[in-house]
């Protein structure tokens, strides 16, 4: 039965995780190796306090978007469909980015693999070899202690700030030299944040619901949480001309703020998303857009719905405009980057090549390309004249959840389950490429 609830389930439900601080419970019995190939379990749980009836240690038990019942594992920070128990699959087929290897849970609780294609196991969850030559980025940050939802770049700056599983915001350099201490939140995980206009402030998004707001030059908060939502936190943006925040959540409404008062400026508006996972004004003010599951909203800024735009198979995870509003673009866990007409909602173009979810898209200033960030542990840089990746993947050691481009279109921005924030150059990505095209060229000529 577990199995065949594995298989039925959607991608929309693989993609999704709990946003709070990971659990601090009682450790794994000792076990030095994993079980061994082959191995056969009977679903009898030997972890301490409750067997079967309980989950294993550092385990939580939710409820979805869709309604049904998720088990996340807080060390991998993955989830599965099917209730931990040895003998049990936990990935769905394919799911992993190493074809042929499985996700289970040995009867003392700890998560491990096995590789069909080495004909082994292991503790570590696979990844996939980095082919020789690969782009390595400019710098690779270090500090957080979880995996990181969200990232932001200062326009005058040009530092990166990061939002993390841990409870934190950090700012960094290029080089990753820290800017003061980390922000610490008392909400659990921070899944979200936005930048104010005038890079003076930024406002987060928590596990338990509320929002804060820090003063970036101080790292203080200033004033108390604001409350309103009754689930986490999933998306925020800043309107263009700073007199109001939209807020997205797991409770899925859209809620709108005074940032100067941290009071909501209109009742909230009940969507058909199931959870709000994202948000975005257009550059003019007068519109925002919102996704989730089923089709993409785009409101007036009194919050009237203006038109539905569907096209995506699966939940949209992330969203922009173009700079004069004409054009919209949108991520999803169905694996495609999509652009449309925002007057009509007109899909234009389908951007193909990512193997999982994406989770995080944004356009270069110049609009001339258009950065993702998925699953498959890569970021990868999209023409938007040609419609065809750029270059080969930037890759991560893990999922990535978040890129963002610096506002002087010299550098990319990316973190996800490794806890790491990569900084890539964006002209040496490109320059690559173009050797690549140069060298082909000759080839043929040649050959």
């Amino acid at each position: 039965m577990l199995n065949e609830e594995a298989e039925s389930s959607t991608s929309t439900r693989r993609g999704e995780a709990l946003l709070h601080s990971p659990t601090h419970v009682a450790h794994w019995t000792n076990a030095k190796n994993p079980p061994p190939y082959g191995a056969q379990h009977r679903q009898e749980a030997l972890w301490e306090a409750g067997g079967n009836e309980a989950l294993p240690p550092r385990w939580q038990q939710y409820e979805g978007s869709d309604g049904g019942t998720l088990y996340q594992d807080d060390t991998f920070f993955i989830t599965s469909s099917n209730r931990p128990l040895p003998g049990v699959r936990l990935d769905y087929p394919e799911d992993l980015v190493v074809p042929g290897c499985e996700w289970h849970i040995s009867p003392l609780g700890r998560s491990y693999f096995v590789n069909h294609n080495t004909r082994t196991t292991s503790w570590k969850k696979p990844k996939p070899e980095r082919p020789a030559g690969s782009l390595t980025p400019e710098c690779i940050i270090e500090g957080h202690s979880e995996c990181m939802w969200s990232l932001a770049y200062l326009k005058a700056s040009c530092n990166v700030m990061s939002a993390s599983r841990d409870g934190s915001i950090r700012q960094w350099k290029k080089d990753g030299e820290a800017v003061g201490k980390p922000w610490y939140s008392d909400g659990g995980g921070i899944a979200t944040m936005a930048v104010s206009p005038d890079d003076t402030m930024v406002v987060c998004g928590s596990a338990d619901g509320r929002l804060r707001l820090w003063n970036i030059k101080e790292g203080s908060m200033v004033g108390d949480p604001w409350e309103g939502h009754d689930a986490a936190m999933r998306c925020l943006d800043w309107s263009p001309d700073a007199l109001e925040i939209a807020s997205g959540s797991q409770d899925g409404t859209i809620r709108r703020w005074n940032p100067d008062t941290g009071r909501q400026i209109a009742p909230p508006m009940k969507t058909s998303h199931g959870w709000v996972v994202a948000v975005k004004y257009s550059p003019q003010g007068d519109k925002f857009i919102s996704g989730g599951n089923g089709a993409i909203c785009v409101w007036s800024r009194d919050g009237k719905l203006l038109i539905e735009i569907k096209g995506h198979d699966d939940t949209v995870t992330s969203l922009c405009w173009s700079e004069d509003g004409v054009y919209i673009f949108s991520g999803s866990l169905d694996g495609t980057i999509r652009k449309w007409r925002s007057i009509d909602g007109k899909e234009l173009v389908v951007l193909r090549g990512h193997t999982k979810l994406v989770r995080s898209i944004c356009l270069t200033p110049n609009e001339r390309y258009i950065l993702s960030a998925s699953n498959d542990y890569s970021v990868r840089i999209w023409d938007l004249e040609t419609n065809q990746p750029v270059g080969d993947p930037l890759l991560h050691d893990d999922e990535v959840f978040a890129v963002a481009m610096s506002p002087d279109g010299k550098y990319i921005a990316s973190a996800g389950s490794d806890k790491k924030v990569y900084v890539w150059s964006l002209e040496a990505a490109l320059e690559r490429f173009e050797v690549g095209v140069l060298v082909l060229w000759c080839h043929r000529i040649l050959f």
